[in-house]
């Protein structure tokens, strides 16, 4: 157990704060706010199961209201780009434009971060995620919030051999570049921090 939870909450907290400052900085020219930035960022990492607006809002816990807005804004600036689900032709799936991924290769939006970790041995970095992760998945398991994590640390990610991967969630083969980003459907192998 940590002997201070509150002291973790407020660096948490203010490291949030600092962020949203550095993508207002990032977007002011471009006419963007913190949460365009955050979605750009979503969308540059979700898999083709979470590509979806519903999805969007489910990650940043925001409105649908507010996902629709920032979609049309997002839209108009040629950021993204809105297409049909191949098998649901109901459902509208999102991805980065070129211009979208360049903008985020040009702004860096995690550089400041990246920055602030260079000199933190690789052995801590994988403890604070550990820590931070079994937090947020504590949060929002009870908030009955959707977990999104990293398609290979699922219990239905199966590789079955150096060039197949599997989701047995959805019965569909993946790609290697794929079981690297996140899903909504993800069900973490270990939600716990050993001690």
């Amino acid at each position: 157990m940590l002997k201070n939870p509150i002291a973790l909450f407020d660096i948490v907290e203010r490291l949030a704060n600092v962020m949203r400052g550095e993508f207002r900085r990032i977007g002011g020219e471009e006419g963007l706010q913190p949460v365009h930035i955050q979605a750009l960022l979503f969308l540059q990492q979700a898999n083709r199961f979470s590509n979806t607006p519903q999805a969007l809002s489910e990650y940043l816990n925001v409105t649908k209201g507010t996902v629709s807005q920032s979609l049309l804004l997002l839209d108009r600036h040629g950021l993204i780009e809105r297409y049909q689900d191949d098998v649901d032709k109901r459902v509208v799936r999102l991805r980065l434009s070129l211009l979208g991924e360049a903008f985020l290769d040009e702004t860096n939006p995690a550089g400041l971060w990246q920055s602030g970790a260079r000199e933190i041995s690789a052995h801590r970095i994988r403890y604070c995620v550990t820590v931070l992760r079994t937090i947020l998945f504590e949060m929002q398991s009870i908030n009955g919030g959707t977990p999104f994590g990293v398609c290979n640390n699922c219990i239905y990610y199966q590789r079955k051999s150096q060039r197949i991967h599997h989701c047995a969630w959805f019965g569909e083969r993946l790609s290697g570049p794929e079981t690297r980003k996140i899903c909504r459907e993800q069900a973490p192998k270990s939600s716990s921090l050993s001690t």
